[in-house]
């Protein structure tokens, strides 16, 4: 996959006629910057949305998952202290298709993993932990074809459905 640089590189993979999943992700936190902290890009025919668990608490919502708490293209912060400081996305993969396709449902279940992950009220840093949200869904639509390196601490991390 072509490496993208910026927010507008990005920005011209969106075609607003179709459904698109996009997978990101960045170096975490400093100084656990090795690892990695992954998040989706959802497209709805140009209805653009990021969802991510975070190890914050979304006091909207007294859990982890946030939607839309971000530019959908931009990193994390580099520091916890330092608000102002991103590290660059890189793009996993993504998938596209119509209201007939698998994408369609992709996106239906990850609008629906505020009800159905299991893990949206805890967050610890071996898991369950943003990695396992992006590997809970993964294993549920193999036609991702994204394999996590060992950077993604956590991806192993057992579901209890």
């Amino acid at each position: 996959m072509k490496k993208l640089e910026n927010f507008q590189e990005f920005e011209s993979l969106i075609k607003k006629d179709k459904y698109q999943v996009f997978v990101f992700c960045c170096p975490a936190l400093f100084p656990f910057n090795f690892f990695r902290h992954p998040w989706f890009v959802l497209n709805k025919k140009g209805e653009i949305s990021r969802w991510e668990i975070r190890h914050d608490i979304n006091l909207e919502k007294h859990n982890h998952l946030f939607i839309n708490n971000q530019h959908p293209f931009q990193g994390i912060n580099t520091t916890y202290f330092v608000k102002n400081y991103f590290w660059k996305a890189k793009l996993l993969g993504y998938l596209e298709g119509d209201e007939n396709s698998t994408i369609k449902g992709v996106i239906d279940f990850i609008e629906n993993s505020k009800e159905n992950y299991p893990y949206c009220n805890r967050y610890f840093g071996l898991g369950p932990n943003s990695n396992t949200y992006l590997q809970w869904v993964l294993n549920n639509f193999p036609e991702f074809n994204v394999k996590l390196s060992w950077r993604f601490i956590g991806k192993n991390f057992k579901i209890n459905n």
